[in-house]
């Protein structure tokens, strides 16, 4: 398995899901202005990015600036983690695998002995090392009024995981042929076992969200919000021999499966204080519980079922604004479950954004993983540094993104417009 081939696997594993759509992924969407606050947008979503965050923020009250209409098109986002430079290994241990076979075919015994002791160092390097790819795709358009607010979306994210696994049989023919116990015979590397697994999960959506304001006995007001929407999830498992690996097997339908179905977000939000600077929101996620099964088609090289769990999730957060900033702090109050090689998560998050009279917007924001990770297996999500920068320019408006942690890098665009 190549570097090469490997990266061809990561977009055939990326085309084979959006077969059926376009978009995928476990994590919710974000967009990108959300992406440079932290993951943010409970409490402070724009009336484009609100049927990600909060669907009830379409019939808060906005600048007059965006509260008719608001588009996005497209949102794009992607991280990446490889803390053990995961595809480099692959890329080595496959040139070593020729080495080792020529030096065979060449009858170079003293060769054959040091490639044998190379490669198993190799593996055993390999082995449980991961990487992690998540992709993401979004738009949206909005129409905002404190009566009734209509917005339509579709959104999501690829989440695909690359591991490696070092096979003890290996360790002991490769150990033999090292010490000179044993003659390596013609094609002994067709008979390792060591082995690479992807595991990708999808959740793609589409939908339409309403809001709409509603008077308070006080006379304060608040907001609620609904998105009906269409879910489909998808896994894809793959697992094969090092030397066995094909490039034309992976995009085989005997190793996805997926579901669909229809689900509802809510949620609500009320602005506070004097000069109504203090705004409060929670939202709840996919109120009907969803999973699916991977299929494991290859039980003999340590294929496992996993279930992809889609929960309900519920996120709460505040935040402080005023014409020239805003400030913001939310809270996941449910844990999201890993698939695959990643870490459960509960992020606790801030986020900040600095306008330059509507010309420019600068952001921050940082957020931490509140979910014990103990006993999981893979890349570490512990805590994330985001920064960004928003534009607006003869009415179009460019948002891009960064995020930096121990594990992860990423970046995120997106053009739109609103008025």
């Amino acid at each position: 398995m190549t570097g090469h081939r490997l990266t061809k696997l990561s977009v055939a594993i990326g085309l084979s899901i959006a077969t059926s759509s376009a978009l995928a992924s476990p994590q919710s969407f974000m967009s990108a202005r959300s992406f440079a606050m932290g993951g943010t947008g409970v409490a402070v979503a724009t009336p484009s990015t609100a049927p990600a965050d909060n669907p009830a923020m379409m019939a808060a009250d906005h600048h007059s600036w965006n509260d008719d209409f608001g588009l996005i098109l497209p949102s794009v986002n992607a991280r990446a983690a490889d803390e053990e430079e995961t595809i480099d290994q692959v890329d080595d241990i496959q040139d070593t695998i020729d080495d080792f076979e020529q030096a065979i075919d060449d009858l170079n015994q003293a060769e054959a002995q040091g490639q044998a002791a190379k490669l198993r160092d190799q593996l055993q390097a390999f082995d449980e090392d991961t990487a992690r790819v998540n992709a993401g795709l979004g738009l949206s358009v909005a129409f905002p009024g404190p009566k009734l607010s209509v917005g339509v979306f579709a959104n999501g994210n690829l989440t695909a995981t690359v591991r490696g696994e070092y096979d003890e049989d290996d360790d002991a023919i490769l150990e033999a042929i090292e010490n000179g116990n044993t003659l390596p015979p013609s094609g002994i590397t067709d008979d390792l076992e060591s082995r690479g697994k992807i595991l990708a999960s999808a959740v793609s959506e589409v939908g339409i969200s309403f809001a709409r304001e509603f008077q308070l006995a006080n006379g304060d007001v608040m907001q609620l919000g609904v998105s009906p929407k269409y879910i489909n999830l998808q896994t894809f498992q793959y697992t094969e021999t090092i030397s066995g690996f094909e490039d034309d097997d992976f995009d085989s339908d005997q190793y996805q499966t997926d579901k669909s179905g229809f689900n509802l977000d809510i949620g609500a939000a009320y602005a506070f204080g004097d000069e109504k600077q203090w705004n409060a929101g929670i939202v709840v996620k996919n109120l009907i519980p969803m999973e699916l099964d991977s299929a494991a088609s290859r039980p003999e090289l340590g294929e496992e079922v996993r279930t992809l769990e889609l929960d309900p999730m519920a996120t709460a957060g505040i935040a402080h604004k005023s014409e020239y900033h805003v400030v913001t702090a939310e809270i996941d109050l449910t844990k999201k479950e890993a698939f695959g090689y990643e870490d459960d998560t509960q992020w606790l998050a801030l986020g900040a954004e600095f306008d330059a009279f509507r010309y420019a917007q600068l952001r921050v924001g940082v957020r931490h993983n509140l979910a014990s990770n103990d006993d999981n297996e893979g890349i570490e999500e512990k805590t994330q540094f985001t920064a960004g920068l928003g534009l607006n320019i003869v009415g179009v408006r460019l948002d891009i993104g960064a995020l930096y942690s121990d594990a992860d890098v990423g970046a995120a665009l997106e053009l739109g417009t609103a008025f």
